[in-house]
């Protein structure tokens, strides 16, 4: 029987690894008339497609053109934007934009973030912490984050919920969202909102930039020209954007993974020096993206199938972080695994800029909670995960624990 690659049927979105490895053992290179690419699956696949020159991560000039066609402006100054964001930028436009981004995300200046991040965990614990039950995603997974790339980049405190809101309505665009016929109409007007708003603050701090990561990027842009104004303010929504989103969805994977392992809840709890390789572990298990895609440049062989210039891949992550040729019983949850060479972040040039940030808030994020959330429990059976081929998350997520007073 045909394999049919339906990602939006629900008992897919609700568990995809059964599709995932049947994909694998079956048809590792698949073509999908349902997705209009080439599904990869097994980690060997995926890993060399990651870090094949031939194989460009720019799918959004074949749409540019396409609206070019049916003459939707709004939706073509949105998409050009987007054409401009580093992740969809192949070398050496893509070597130019990161090395103005990169400043802000060495080691060393996340490392210094990490007491105001607990704090910020602290906080979020504490408004929870006497009524026994949280909304993951509302009460913390969803504000940390974007709290501290808000901080990060600059951004008023006053500003960060409207600038989710903003940045929510590009995700459907972003992540291929499956089931959403007015995506692009909704997601150009939120960038046409969000563009205003940075060109603004970019303005006002370009005489004398900040410290931060927008004042890097201005000063990358006045000094080095290694970005042009127009640059500069899609990558800025670029850094709020992926500053946020996929982190969001690591947090609350990881709690329910915890929630549905309850000895892996039980060894965090009693040994917290596991929870760097823990986050590993859930990025790899469960991980917040899902797909990325590429476009073939040229023809290119690849596990048996011959592909054609200008057709598209998916690179589906979360079956190769499942591959048993890499990761020995990878249905199994695991928080001590070694080696863990996940390829949640990506691999090659386009790696996750923001790693060591996503990793640092996770850590600390599930540490805290473990810690200071009693008797902590999953209390929903039923779960709604988001509409989308490329990120992997929920839209909610209840827990229960022992109600308790923060201060004591």
């Amino acid at each position: 029987m045909a394999i049919d690659v339906d990602l939006s049927a629900p008992e897919v979105r609700a568990d995809p690894y059964p599709l995932f490895r049947r994909l694998r053992e079956e048809e590792p290179v698949h073509w999908s008339e349902r997705l209009g690419g080439w599904v990869l699956t097994r980690y060997t696949h995926v890993r060399t497609a990651l870090n094949d020159p031939r194989l460009s991560a720019d799918r959004i000039t074949p749409f540019v053109d396409h609206v070019k066609e049916s003459g939707r402006s709004p939706i073509g100054d949105f998409a050009r934007a987007l054409g401009l964001w580093a992740v969809f930028r192949d070398p050496p436009d893509h070597t130019r934009l990161r090395a103005a981004m990169n400043r802000a995300f060495v080691a060393s200046t996340i490392e210094r973030l990490g007491p105001a991040i607990e704090r910020l965990v602290d906080g979020f614990i504490a408004r929870v912490a006497e009524r026994g039950e949280m909304e993951v995603i509302a009460d913390l997974a969803s504000p940390l984050p974007v709290a501290v790339i808000g901080a990060l980049l600059g951004v008023p405190s006053e500003d960060f919920a409207r600038l989710k809101a903003w940045s929510d309505e590009l995700a459907t665009v972003v992540g291929t969202a499956l089931d959403m016929p007015d995506k692009h109409e909704r997601a150009a007007k939120s960038w046409g909102t969000m563009r205003d708003y940075f060109a603004a603050l970019i303005e006002a701090r370009r005489s004398r930039p900040p410290r931060d990561a927008l004042g890097d990027m201005i000063r990358a842009r006045e000094e080095e020209a290694r970005l042009d104004d127009a640059e500069l303010v899609a990558n800025a929504v670029l850094l709020l954007f992926a500053g946020h989103e996929t982190t969001t969805n690591l947090i609350a994977n990881a709690v329910l993974a915890l929630a549905r392992h309850p000895e892996a809840l039980r060894a965090l709890k009693a040994e917290p020096a596991l929870a760097a390789s823990a986050v590993e572990e859930f990025l790899r298990y469960d991980g917040p993206v899902q797909a990325l895609t590429r476009i073939a440049n040229t023809a290119v062989e690849l596990g048996g199938q011959s592909i054609r210039a200008g057709e598209r891949l998916i690179l589906v992550l979360s079956a190769a972080n499942r591959d048993p040729e890499q990761f020995p019983d990878p249905d199994r949850l695991e928080l001590a695994r070694e080696p863990n060479r996940h390829l949640a972040f990506g691999y090659g040039i386009h790696f996750c800029l923001g790693a060591p940030l996503a990793r640092l808030e996770a850590k600390l994020a599930l540490s805290r909670m473990v810690a200071r959330l009693p008797d902590l429990a999953l209390a929903e059976s039923r779960l709604e995960w988001l509409d989308s081929l490329v990120f992997r998350g929920m839209r909610r997520l209840r827990v229960s624990f022992k109600a308790h007073d923060a201060a004591a």
